[in-house]
């Protein structure tokens, strides 16, 4: 069977190596495991960084792997959201399983779901139903948030991303193409500026928002290359704290700054509106090149 159900997980399974498992909790992927294009099976290797340090007992959000944000990025900046912790309450709320989409030996699929809890409701008072669809194949990952808006009178109004932490040597990566972009520095105060670099690394502490990006994005370190491709996530965000914020993240495994970077597709500069009675679809694939 392609998948394995257990009390607080989904595994995906294949017959190629490649796996993939799902916390329940944040409906957050924890693990990736993939073999290379030109791999017999025996090459699978983990493309997601999870720190060491962080808890995976449901207490706090998860530290690494892809963690769903919803219904903002970062820390609340309107008055009807002050209720919201950092992020939002995707990545911290306990999703339930709903089906599988798709089951065979080259490919799984499937599906969990989230809706209103009376504590959402009461740090977020809009009708919402959210579906968060994974499917593994031998060398892809592709991860789709759905967004119902169940009011047939307001507008729900979000941001969301998908905040991967990508097992990568910090010092080697890079991430293309984003030259010629405006981006908002976060490390400057959330200045403005245009990206002039080929390939943008994070040498130094790096938390750039990128604006109306291309969607199509090369990782490459080390004479390995990942595909990302997005789906109406019109921004792209690269983070990665460098060793003096780093080692102040508590959560953080010693020198864990040194083994990702964030590469995340979102609205992270922007909020998206779905009339009463409609629904959106983002997400991303990421792709063994």
């Amino acid at each position: 069977m392609p998948f394995e159900k257990n009390e607080d997980s989904v595994i995906l399974k294949l017959p190629s190596g490649a796996t993939a498992e799902i916390l329940y909790y944040g409906a957050t992927i924890i693990s990736w495991k993939s073999p290379s294009q030109s791999g017999l099976g025996d090459d699978v290797e983990e493309r997601l960084f999870v720190s060491k340090k962080s808890a995976l007992d449901g207490s706090k959000p998860i530290r690494g792997g892809i963690p769903v944000v919803f219904p903002i990025f970062g820390p609340p900046v309107k008055p009807e959201h002050s209720k919201l912790g950092q992020h939002g309450f995707a990545r911290s709320s306990v999703w339930h399983w709903d089906d599988v989409v798709m089951d065979t030996d080259t490919g799984v699929s499937i599906r969990l779901r989230l809706d209103p809890t009376p504590e959402i409701e009461a740090a977020f008072p809009h009708p919402f139903k959210l579906a968060y669809v994974v499917t593994l194949a031998s060398h892809q990952l592709s991860t789709d948030l759905h967004v119902e808006n169940p009011s047939s009178e307001q507008t729900l109004s979000f941001q969301a991303l998908l905040h991967t932490y990508y097992a990568a040597n910090a010092s080697h990566v890079k991430i293309s193409p984003l030259t010629n972009l405006t981006y908002i520095n976060k490390v400057k105060g959330g200045i403005e500026e245009v990206e002039t670099r080929d390939g943008v690394d994070v040498l130094q502490f790096t938390d750039a928002v990128y604006k109306n990006a291309p969607k199509e994005y090369l990782i490459s370190c080390e004479g390995k290359t990942l595909k990302l491709k997005a789906r109406e996530l019109n921004d792209v965000v690269v983070w990665n704290p460098g060793a003096e914020a780093g080692s102040r993240i508590g959560d953080m495994e010693d020198g864990g700054w040194e083994r990702y970077v964030c590469v995340e597709p979102g609205s992270a500069s922007y909020f998206i509106d779905v009339a009463p009675g409609k629904h959106w679809i983002g997400g991303q694939t990421i792709t063994v090149m």
